[in-house]
């Protein structure tokens, strides 16, 4: 894929626009037949239509496209991964943990609601988010795909995976963690359902072997380079852009790339990172520029 000549024509920010439309629509028709009205569910909903990004979602969506074409399944799935990381923020958010006021420009679960709430809240979102996993499929070719996903997403958000990573970043703040280290903790805590929500897509999107494994390096690479540009926007980004506090790693003693590396060479290595995310997409040619221009997009992301 020529890079240059492929990507200066796609619209980012339509493309972001348009997904994250088709997935709070999706998300929107999951409350309305899901939750009742009750505190439980107010505070599910309260977290989970805030203004985030969709950033996992969308790279399902787009995964999904590079391989085939976005069906029912693909989405239902994307809303199921947007759920597991709604109800991530909610717990990492909560005194015991990271102990955050603020998340998407809005007070944070437990100080909308109250703690005990919040994590009923982030309880309930996880469990739904594997009944709609487990949903009868749209595509009946999809059934045993189904079973796969489970196991990828699954596998990316427990205890080998996103809360291993958060107890590993929690130890590290009394014990500084090493540069491999450290790796390990964000590919855990960030990188592995970011890169699970990219091989969903694919999978069940038809993918062949070559081309989950191809986009599974796309999405451990990004899911990476995700991270480490957090850590470099907690220094220095803006709070008012990020609807959330900025410091805050720093003031908890927290193992970060610009903590070990300093911040020029932290931004070098997430340049490096997409670098060999983008070159995964080689084999997929302008099929992949969604993929190539969100690459981009999170290395040049200001929130």
């Amino acid at each position: 894929m020529d890079n240059s000549q492929s990507n200066h024509k796609f619209d980012l920010t339509n493309y972001l626009n348009v997904q994250r439309d088709l997935v709070n629509q999706a998300i929107v028709e999951i409350i309305e037949s899901n939750f009742p009205n009750c505190r439980l569910s107010s505070a599910m909903q309260y977290s989970l239509m805030a203004s985030g990004k969709r950033l996992r979602p969308v790279l399902c969506l787009a995964a999904a496209e590079t391989v085939g074409t976005i069906n029912d399944d693909v989405l239902m799935a994307a809303c199921a991964i947007e759920m597991i990381h709604t109800y991530s923020l909610i717990h990492d958010d909560l005194p015991a943990m990271d102990d955050d006021k603020l998340r998407r420009g809005k007070p944070t679960c437990h100080i909308q609601y109250d703690e005990a709430t919040a994590i009923l809240a982030g309880d309930a979102l996880l469990t739904l988010a594997f009944e709609i996993l487990s949903d009868q499929p749209s595509l009946p070719e999809n059934a045993l795909i189904r079973l796969q996903v489970i196991k990828t997403i699954a596998g990316a958000a427990g205890h080998k995976g996103m809360i291993e990573g958060q107890m590993r970043d929690i130890e590290a703040e009394t014990t500084p963690a090493s540069l491999d280290e450290l790796k390990r903790i964000h590919h855990l805590k960030t990188g592995a359902l970011i890169e699970a929500s990219v091989m969903t897509g694919a999978l069940l999107a038809g993918g062949t072997t070559e081309s989950v494994k191809q986009l599974g390096i796309y999405g451990e690479n990004v899911g990476l380079a995700f991270q480490v540009i957090d850590d470099i926007l907690n220094v220095e980004g803006d709070a008012a852009k990020m609807g959330k506090a900025t410091g805050t790693d720093a003031s908890r003693n927290k193992s970060t790339y610009p903590g070990l590396l300093g911040m020029e060479k932290s931004r070098r290595f997430a340049d490096e990172l997409i670098n060999n995310a983008l070159h995964a997409l080689n084999i997929f040619g302008n099929k992949a520029v969604p993929l190539f221009s969100l690459g981009e997009y999170i290395i040049k992301r200001e929130r």
